[in-house]
């Protein structure tokens, strides 16, 4: 009887295990099912999509690389962030002073991370090859496709200026967009990337190796891998709007020798700027320098670094005579072309030894800071967050790991004991707190490049924010000082009224070295693509007397706290107002 008993019991083991096996696998097959069915229903409605007509993007998108002026006239004000930072909840009022809403804005930032992480993943399907059949070169695109071409990163020959968009690039901003800016020909690679140039690349490829599809116009080709899908756009510069136009930069002394100082030159009897500045952009130079009837074109140098300028009456009567002041002083126009001497960026070859951050209370410029410090040593910075806005504007340590060490030095905004003692080293820059808060409430409803509208400074959000925020900005300088194990302090105002010798200090902080050139190329292209764009706030005071008594109190604290760290204290405009 118990034979019988226990030969029972071990088949029913082995029938529960059988089971088990046998609805796992029916529920994964059902799952494989459903999200096959999902995936087919979603390509069929993109099969129904025009190739005119992009997928549906959030508002968020319609400043992100490069996008149609008359689409960012007709959207209606609003958070423009990618990620949707306007989503997060602000710290409540009665909550300012402790320290646990500084808890929850570390709360929100992961969250803010694990959103744009998720979103960033969604976007990355590969493209079935079986497609390639229907992408084609639309009849819309005005320019005249050249083919495709290789591209070579360290040999690049499109390489005047560089745009990106993961999710709404399309062959006609890309062609619009070098056409603006007086460049011949427009190349697209890998969907979403946009190189211009005045020079055909020399290395031909098959034209089915340029089978990306545009991230935002589908049954077009954006390029490939290492391909370049290649158009002449030099017919639509004569009716393209220029977004940058030719601009004065000052009268100067002229160099001994302007034939060895400039490369490309030209003699012309009745020498116009526009007749200069045009020679000048399509050799590919920034500068354009006018004496007489002579036009010379080049770089900034350190025989012409245009930083002592002269009085402009000097050069007043040039184009009358065939020389000012006796040929001693020049004109130098800037011109639409991009200095490429200090473009070209990469990741680390080997893993950084020393883990840096640059960090800063949002708002402080930490983006304008990391465009220099990348173009100066010629290495991407990482960041804490995932941003894909920055990513579009040439940021691609924004989707590197921030603690995969291949960036010269990682971004952040966090503060607090734990955070700060995971970096060797760091850079602290600091700016006036009076105008962080009105730059980070800036960005907060208009995006990187807007201002935030009459409406959302006059609401209840702006003393909330300041309530909040301002006891955060004293409270991250003084963290970093208590719990940061080697420190340079950096000041914003400082940065900007002497932006070669600190940020000389600034690479030789981070163990480089860089050539005198290429920081002069730098300061060339100090604002890069991060200037604030749109309706400015007119003139007014927003802070209140009791705002002002509250910020004042924090700029004392954190004075006191430099000095006492052997620091330069707070530049003499952060004093009390």
């Amino acid at each position: 009887m118990a034979k019988a008993f226990f030969r029972l019991q071990k088949f029913l083991r082995r029938t529960q295990f059988l089971l088990f096996f046998l609805t796992a696998a029916y529920l994964m097959a059902g799952s494989l099912l459903l999200l096959q069915r999902t995936r087919l229903v979603i390509q069929q409605g993109s099969r129904g999509t025009s190739a005119n007509e992009a997928l549906p993007v959030p508002d968020g998108m319609a400043r992100v690389g490069i996008v149609d002026r008359r689409t960012l006239q007709n959207s209606r004000p609003g958070p423009r962030l990618l990620v949707g930072l306007d989503a997060l909840q602000e710290p409540a009022l009665d909550q300012r002073h402790s320290p646990q809403w500084l808890v929850s804005r570390n709360s929100e930032l992961r969250q803010l991370r694990r959103r744009w992480f998720h979103r960033f993943i969604s976007d990355q399907e590969p493209m079935q090859t079986a497609g390639f059949k229907g992408l084609k070169h639309t009849a819309e695109h005005k320019g005249t496709y050249m083919g495709c071409f290789s591209d070579d990163s360290r040999e690049r020959t499109l390489k005047g200026a560089v745009f990106y968009d993961l999710r709404k690039m399309t062959v006609s901003h890309c062609q619009e967009a070098c056409a603006e800016r007086a460049y011949t020909y427009a190349g697209l690679a890998y969907g979403a990337e946009c190189y211009c140039g005045n020079k055909l690349p020399v290395t031909a490829s098959k034209p089915e190796e340029c089978n990306s599809e545009c991230k935002g116009e589908k049954g077009s080709l954006c390029g490939g891998v290492n391909r370049l899908s290649v158009y002449r756009v030099e017919e639509l510069r004569a009716g393209a709007r220029r977004r940058r136009n030719v601009i004065y930069r000052g009268c100067f002394r002229a160099p001994e020798n302007l034939t060895d100082t400039f490369p490309a030159s030209l003699i012309q009897p009745n020498l116009t700027v526009e007749m200069c500045s045009e020679f000048c952009s399509k050799k590919e130079f920034p500068l354009a320098v006018i004496r007489g009837r002579e036009c010379y074109c080049g770089y900034p140098t350190g025989r012409f670094s245009l930083h002592d300028g002269a009085d402009g009456l000097l050069c007043s009567g040039m184009h009358n005579t065939s020389s000012a002041a006796e040929g001693k002083y020049c004109l130098v126009y800037q011109t639409p072309v991009q200095d490429t001497r200090c473009t070209d960026r990469k990741f680390l070859t080997t893993k950084s030894k020393v883990f840096v951050a640059l960090s800063s209370f949002p708002g402080a410029g930490n983006t304008w800071a990391r465009h220099l410090i990348e173009h100066a040593t010629g290495y991407y910075t990482g960041s804490y967050y995932f941003d894909g806005a920055l990513y579009n504007k040439g940021f691609k340590g924004e989707k590197d790991h921030w603690r995969s060490r291949r960036t010269i030095c990682v971004k952040t905004h966090e503060s607090g004991k734990t955070e700060i003692e995971m970096f060797d080293s760091a850079i602290l820059l600091i700016r006036n707190p009076y105008k962080s808060l009105m730059a980070e409430f800036n960005r907060k409803y208009a995006g990187h490049l807007g201002y935030a509208t009459d409406r959302n400074w006059k609401s209840k959000e702006w003393p909330d924010f300041v309530n909040s925020y301002a006891s955060w900005w004293a409270s991250h300088v003084l963290d970093w000082l208590k719990y940061g194990k080697r420190l340079l302090v950096v000041h914003y105002e400082d940065l900007k009224q002497s932006l070669i010798p600190k940020l000389k200090e600034m690479v030789e902080f981070l163990n480089l070295t860089v050539t005198e050139d290429r920081l002069l190329c730098v300061e060339n292209n100090r604002d890069g693509n991060f200037k604030r764009s749109g309706a400015k706030q007119k003139d007014f005071e927003p802070f209140t007397q009791e705002m002002k008594d509250l910020i004042n109190r924090y700029i004392l604290t954190v004075d006191e706290a430099l000095r006492g760290r052997n620091f330069t204290g707070l530049p003499r405009e952060y004093v009390p107002r």
